[in-house]
């Protein structure tokens, strides 16, 4: 069968539903630590939670911001709040946490419906350095604190960063902190001198590279897997696989959910990011359906276990 006989727009749904009524299906989702929702704006729709390994309540879908900058930057987290989403994701080397907190104060929502996110970049490893560069991100976001904070890559002096991120939790200035492309095996040697375990491990991970290594050891070790790229920025065609459109339209869902909803079935937190609206509103829009069985197990056969992303190795 060609590509256009069964390949579905990943926007095409939008055209058709009107109004989306979304019903949030709590059965079939394996190990899934809870289940409390956080409630939007626009759209009605309720997010489903993991508590982290620390108690803290995250929404297991949030908005992606890197390479979001000024009024598009400021739009698009203004829209993502306004229909629904409540994690917002940022890092200090995205260049972009001032225009993540002016689209925050455009939202007009109060701070504490938010779980905002932010990375320390390798530039300022080491323990006073990691102090100073959490100043300046919360200085950038407007905020008073975060929710999590993260080693963005296992370089420099982690041991450092790691020990001024757990004085800033007991200072009540980050709620939970984590790590973000650490491996199991540096996961393991940070066991020998962290007082907190990491809350979250952001990481690469998508159909085609689904980190079957990693991702029974994060559940072992109650790290939370987070994917970082959960479309995988669209490379190797992921908006034209054939085995993916297929899946989507058994459920008449487009690609983009059918993504999504692995991740969530799978009980991975994902980060989509987009600058249209309707993308958003689509993006949110997961939890009126479930993947069978079979469905999973068939894109099990997608994974191609490497990166997509060879620059970032």
């Amino acid at each position: 069968m060609k590509n256009k006989s069964i390949k579905i727009e990943r926007r095409a749904f939008l055209k058709q539903s009107g109004q989306f009524a979304v019903a949030t299906m709590l059965m079939g989702l394996g190990t899934s630590k809870l289940f409390a929702a956080l409630s939007s704006s626009e759209t009605n729709i309720s997010i489903p939670t993991v508590k982290l390994n620390n108690g803290l309540l995250m929404p297991r879908v949030g908005f992606g911001t890197n390479t979001l900058k000024g009024d598009i930057g400021i739009r698009s987290v203004s829209d993502a709040i306004s229909v629904g989403f409540r994690l917002i994701d940022t890092a200090h080397i995205y260049g972009n946490e001032e225009f993540v907190g002016e689209g925050i104060k455009r939202s007009g929502i109060d701070r504490k419906e938010l779980f905002i996110t932010s990375k320390l970049w390798v530039d300022f490893a080491g323990y006073e350095s990691t102090k100073k560069a959490f100043e300046t991100s919360i200085n950038k976001i407007g905020v008073d604190y975060l929710d999590l904070y993260l080693i963005h890559r296992p370089k420099g002096d982690v041991k450092g960063s790691w020990k001024a991120m757990e004085e800033l939790v007991k200072a009540g200035k980050i709620r939970a902190i984590g790590v973000s492309n650490f491996t199991s095996e540096q996961l393991e040697d940070m066991k020998e001198y962290a007082e907190m375990q990491p809350a979250i491990n952001q990481i690469e991970t998508h159909v085609f590279f689904q980190e079957k290594d990693s991702y029974p050891y994060l559940q072992a070790s109650e790290t939370q897997m987070e994917a970082w790229s959960p479309f995988a920025a669209g490379r190797n065609g992921i908006f034209e696989n054939e085995t993916l459109a297929s899946i989507g339209k058994k459920h008449n869902k487009s690609i983009s959910q059918v993504c999504l909803r692995w991740h969530f079935q799978r009980n991975v937190v994902a980060i989509p990011r987009s600058t249209n609206k309707d993308h958003m509103i689509e993006n949110l829009n997961i939890f009126d359906f479930e993947l069978d069985e079979v469905d999973m197990k068939t894109i099990s056969t997608l994974d191609l276990n490497r990166t997509q992303f060879p620059e970032w190795t």
